[in-house]
């Protein structure tokens, strides 16, 4: 790519090595706000069931769950651990530039962290 060095930064002058100052995403709009969907979805899975007793519409869904998880349904299994114990960590084996192997790990619960394949990083 045009402008860039070998190490991937951008030469002096570049436009696109300085688009944004240090610090300052260039989101405009910021953090999108939420849908009158997601507003009314959280405001009824709070509100008590009026056929239950004293049960909120969460809980409901999540003795719902439970069942379904011990009667058998692995989806459903995968869905209670994935919110209870957390997201198993994802890893991809990928070269870096001088095509020695780099180990990517994705833990859902943290931030990604970078690793040379020999657990050094």
């Amino acid at each position: 790519m045009a402008g860039k060095r070998e190490d991937g930064t951008f030469a002096p002058g570049h436009k696109l090595g300085n688009r944004f100052s240090k610090g300052v995403s260039g989101n405009r709009n910021g953090r999108p706000k939420l849908t009158k969907l997601t507003d009314a979805l959280r405001q009824q899975i709070a509100e008590t069931n009026p056929d239950a007793s004293e049960e909120t519409v969460a809980e409901q869904i999540a003795r719902a769950l439970i069942r379904e998880a011990i009667s058998g349904n692995v989806q459903a299994f995968r869905e209670i651990a994935d919110r209870t114990e957390g997201r198993a960590p994802v890893t991809l084996d990928v070269g870096n530039k001088d095509g020695e192997p780099m180990l990517i790990t994705f833990n859902f619960n943290s931030n990604a962290r970078l690793t040379d394949g020999n657990n050094n990083g």
